[in-house]
């Protein structure tokens, strides 16, 4: 079969406190997400970068200065790694590499690499459950682009997206299950499947996203088999003067604190710990339920390196790197209906 090489995606997080404003420079210089030409875009992103610079830092101060995104995303890898040559001969048939959007490791350093490496093939492998053009399509995009650049001339394919994917969805009700239960014994509980926003004019143009983000709390409901629970996907970490989708996460919290419900809340979009759980979610959004009268708050681990999720990543690896399409649909089309027109897969039935 040959070498496989593995590319893990990911956001990126500084490494340190002076990495955090370059590190907000790169994210909304990123054509895919402030979509203005080039020179007015580097000078929005300049600006945005410089104003938000200060309330982040003081974010990642709280978690000891760094973001813990590369170490979790580094635990990931090293787990995916072991499982994918786990009875495999010969040993290190696969090797995983991580690439971030907009910090260490770039994907430029990513693809000198694995060039280095010399795979036979490679398995390009977002860690966004569910697509979107602003995070797995922008990851790729700037892979292709600086495969090109590099010449690395070796078979590629990418799993554009795994909303519904067994391991994943295992994993979660696993993790999940405790907390219901603990809340259970403070009242009524209420679920809250909170994933990051999106500007509702990105989701208008076509993005998949909320819909596949909609397809993965379904899924992890019948999973978990409470035919009464009561559960509501919203939407976190909303910037900017644009108008989000919704319902926003906050405003959930502080609807279900005046209802007088024990609150569990589990991020459905999030495969690793970072800024947006360890603060917003711990910090911020558990004093805002205890502000609003919650009976209880509690928040579920995300997958992180869970037996079932990383069993999970290697099938899809496994069936990828041996030539089967990305995911389908049962009927043999794209997973996405037709609105959903910047879904990177072939149209039903092609």
């Amino acid at each position: 079969m040959g070498k496989t090489a593995v590319v893990l995606f990911n956001l990126g997080g500084p490494d340190s406190l002076a990495a955090v404003r370059p590190f907000l420079f790169n994210l909304f210089n990123d054509p895919a997400i402030i979509g203005a030409p080039s020179p007015i875009r580097w000078l929005l992103a300049q600006f945005i970068s410089r104003r938000r610079a200060p309330a982040a830092r003081a974010i990642y101060r709280e978690m000891g200065g760094a973001s813990p995104l590369l170490p979790n995303t580094q635990a990931q890898a090293d787990a995916l790694e072991a499982e994918l040559n786990r009875d495999v001969e010969p040993a290190g048939e696969y090797k995983v590499f991580i690439a971030m959007r907009y910090w260490r490791p770039r994907v430029r350093e990513t693809v000198s690499a694995v060039q280095a490496y010399g795979p036979d093939r490679i398995v390009l492998l977002p860690l966004y459950p569910q697509y979107s053009s602003t995070t797995s399509g922008s990851s790729l995009r700037d892979w292709h682009a600086a495969v090109a650049r590099a010449g690395l001339a070796v078979p590629s394919t990418a799993v554009c997206c795994y909303p519904q994917q067994e391991g994943l969805i295992d994993e979660m009700a696993a993790r999940l299950r405790p907390h219901i239960a603990a809340a259970r014994a403070k009242g009524p509980v209420r679920l809250l499947l909170s994933a990051h926003g999106l500007p509702k004019q990105i989701v208008a143009r076509g993005d998949p996203y909320q819909w596949q983000v909609e397809q993965t709390a379904a899924a992890l409901v019948a999973r978990l088999g409470e035919t009464d629970l009561d559960w509501r996907v919203c939407y976190q970490s909303r910037v900017g003067p644009l108008e989000w989708i919704g319902p926003a996460t906050d405003a959930e919290i502080s609807l279900a604190g005046r209802e007088g419900r024990a609150l569990v809340v589990a991020s459905i979009a999030f495969v690793s710990e970072h800024s947006e759980t360890l603060v917003e979610l711990d910090v911020e959004y558990a004093r805002l339920a205890r502000e609003s009268g919650a009976l209880a708050y509690e928040r579920a681990p995300t997958v992180d390196t869970g037996a079932a999720f990383i069993g999970g990543l290697a099938d899809m690896v496994r069936a990828t790197a041996d030539g089967t399409p990305p995911l389908r649909s049962a009927a043999g089309g794209r997973l996405c209906p037709a609105a959903c027109g910047q879904c990177p897969m072939p149209a039903h039935g092609a």
